[in-house]
This record gives C-alpha cells, structure tokens and sequence, in this order.
C-alpha cells in the first residue's frame, strides 16, 4: 500500500495538523502508562526539527455528555510531552475549537507546538467528533496547511479528527502509521514463508473475520485461549465447564472442515474448579478433561506442540494471549508462545495489539519482537483484511 508518508511533504512553515493517540490511563489527573505519548515522538520530532509548526489532535476516553469531560482534560498529556520534548507545549483547556485556539495556533513560530484539547469534547453536542460531522473536519482543516495522521489505533474509525481533517486535507502518514502499514499489511497481504499466525483470545465470535482471513493467507494457525474449547466441542471432546460458545460450534465445525491440517489447536490444559489464582491446579490432556473443571491456560505440552509448529517460520503474527494471563498461575501458556516466538531469530514477528501487546510488555518479551501494534481494535480489523477508514484517507 503507497502512502505518503511525513518525509514526503514540504514542513517548514507549515502549520502540521497531526492525529495523534494519546488516549492514555489517568489516576487522579496522573499519567499511569505513558507508552502512546513516547511512541508518537519520532513523528512529532521530526516536523518540529524540519521546521513545521505542529498542531496535534487526540481523544482520550468517551464523552457523551457535559459531566463526562470530568478528568478527560489533555492538560496532564501536555505537560508530560513538554517534558519529553524539552520544550513549552502550548494548550488551551477545554478549547476545541474558537478565536483563542485560533489565535494560539496562528502565534505558532516554526518549531513550536500545540496540543488541542480532547476531540470527543465535541461529542457532548451531536457527537461531532465520533459521527464525523463534515463541518468540524473542514473547520479542523482550516486550522493548518497539511495533515499527518499518526494514529493507528483510531484508524478503523472515521471521525472528524482522522477522516475529517484528511478529506479537506493533503494527508501523509507519521512513522508510527507508516510502521503499522507496512509490518502488519505487508506481513499478511505478502508475507515471507513459512508464514505462521497464532490466535487468541476468549471467543470466536470476536475473530471468525480474523480466522477466516488468515486460514487463507497463512500456512499454519495456531488457536489459542478461550476460543480454543469452542473449537474442541466442535471436535466432540468434554471441554468441562471451560469457556464455550454454543452458537458457535456449528461455524467452528465448519472451519475444522475447510482448514484441514493448517488449523493447530492445543492438546492439554491447565485447569482449576474456579476461576482465580489460589486454586488446585489439574493439567489434562484433551481427552481427559474433568467434567467439573474449566481451562484456563493452555498446557505444557501445548507449548511444546505450538513451539515446534513455529519451528523454521519466517512471518509470525500473534494476537491474543493462551490463557488468563494476568493471573501468574495461568501465564504460563502465554509465556512459553512469547518464548517461543522471541527464539525465531530471522523472523519478522509482530503482535497485532490488544492483550498479546499488552501481555508481551507486562512479562518483558517487548524488545524480542520485530513490531508490537499500537491498535486494538484497529489491527484485529487490519488483520481481518478489512480497509481502514483512517488509513484510506490518507494520500496515494
């Protein structure tokens, strides 16, 4: 996919519109995990030193009425990228539009910057922002000269601030959308072989456009977590009290059918009567599941079999974690596919997002793997090889 990319376009002078995400964790006004802000650098940096004037846009939570914007302020994102800039980021609270946001922008002198106040301010009348209300992207528009839009994780959405802006709009893509453009469109759409998916997650029903798309493009899937037990019903196994969804056995029947040997699932689990970390713990084989326990993980043997099928892999795409991975009893599945997957030394390997992205840098696997997504939602839809409102409209 050709895009014009940020390095592609003239900056100096120019008043830079940039959707960026910072839609960051806040505790009482306090930043909690600040990776979305450090990731956005590279782009904000480069128009800055090019000598751009940057006007960045982002949301942060939902807002669908006046009391909703309670701790929704960007204030604490400004002052923590001015810290991380080393320089003054200028920012009106509670100004998404008007002459004092107006003027502050035209006060703007090369290499200075601005940070709008949270779009889904908008919200409050109409939804402006989330609707995509033509005249608040073209009003958005008039604010600046060019637009570079930075933020894939809202890319599966069109707003005024991504959609919007780039309809009125020359539009370029930052680094970090270049990034998620090439590594995880590039990985599907033209992947190195042996080309490997591994999916997770709880149901099916969240991934059947994934599954279906990818039993296309990859050599192998493996499944993986809740989803997992939908599948071995459909196999005709005692699951015991896992998760199970029952509308979905007759569709998981007919992707066992159609997959062949490309559809790899588990073989054992790791189970308990409860769901919870203080808990007996019983590993079994798919065969020999109790009837009174659920799975929770997946099991060694598992990790062994999945393992070996990524042996010799050249592209591996990962989304979802193995188990409930955020209780420590229960990571072991996620782990040893972290383990695994970190082992392909000249391999591509990206996690598409979500709980895989999240799991991977909780249990510090993040620098063994070639791109880690910075969309959730956004991924799962690019992985499904749906088109991306976001990443459409950005200039061929």
């Amino acid at each position: 996919m050709a895009k014009l990319t940020v390095k592609d376009v003239e900056l100096k002078g120019k008043k830079v519109l940039v959707r960026v995400d910072f839609n960051v964790p806040l505790k009482d006004g306090v930043i909690t995990n600040d990776n979305r802000i450090t990731a956005a650098l590279p782009t904000i940096k480069y128009i800055l030193e090019q000598g751009g004037r940057a006007i960045l846009f982002s949301h942060l939570g939902r807002v669908k009425e006046e009391a909703d914007k309670e701790g929704k302020s960007l204030a604490p994102v400004a002052a923590d990228l001015a810290a991380k800039l080393g320089q003054e980021v200028a920012f009106i609270a509670g100004a998404t539009r008007g002459a004092e946001l107006e003027a502050a922008i035209n006060a703007l002198e090369d290499g200075q910057v601005l940070l709008v106040e949270n779009t889904r301010f908008e919200d409050v009348d109409g939804k402006k922002e989330s609707k995509n209300d033509p005249e608040l992207g073209k009003y958005w528009a008039s604010l600046g000269d060019l637009f570079v839009n930075d933020a894939f994780g809202t890319a599966h959405r069109a707003h005024a601030s991504n959609v919007g802006i780039a309809s009125n709009l020359e539009s370029a893509a930052g680094f970090l959308m270049e990034k998620e453009i090439k590594f995880i469109g590039g990985a599907v759409d033209e992947p190195v072989r042996p080309f490997v998916a591994i999916l997770g997650g709880a149901k099916v029903s969240d991934k059947i456009g994934v599954i279906k798309h990818l039993l296309n493009k990859a050599d192998k899937v493996l499944i993986g977590g809740g989803m997992a037990y939908t599948f071995m019903k459909a196999q005709g196994l005692e699951i015991g009290k896992s998760l199970l969804e029952a509308d979905k056995v007759e569709l998981a029947k007919e992707l066992l059918e159609s997959a062949g040997d490309k559809l790899i699932l588990p073989i054992d689990a790791k189970m308990a009567h409860e769901f919870g970390n203080d808990v007996e713990i019983t590993i079994a084989k798919n065969e020999e599941f109790p009837a009174d326990q659920m799975a929770l993980d997946i099991g060694p043997a598992s990790v062994e079999l999945f393992a070996k099928e990524l042996e010799g892999a050249k592209t591996v795409v990962w989304n979802g974690p193995m188990g409930v991975f955020e209780l420590s009893n229960f990571a072991q599945g996620t782990i040893g596919v972290c383990e695994a997957i970190a082992k392909l030394s000249d391999a591509v390997t990206i996690i598409g997002g979500g709980d895989s992205a999240a799991a991977a840098m909780q249990l510090g696997f993040a620098d063994d793997f070639t791109h880690i997504s910075t969309g959730g939602g956004a991924s799962l839809e690019y992985l499904e090889g749906k088109e991306l409102p976001g990443v459409a409209s950005i200039s061929d």
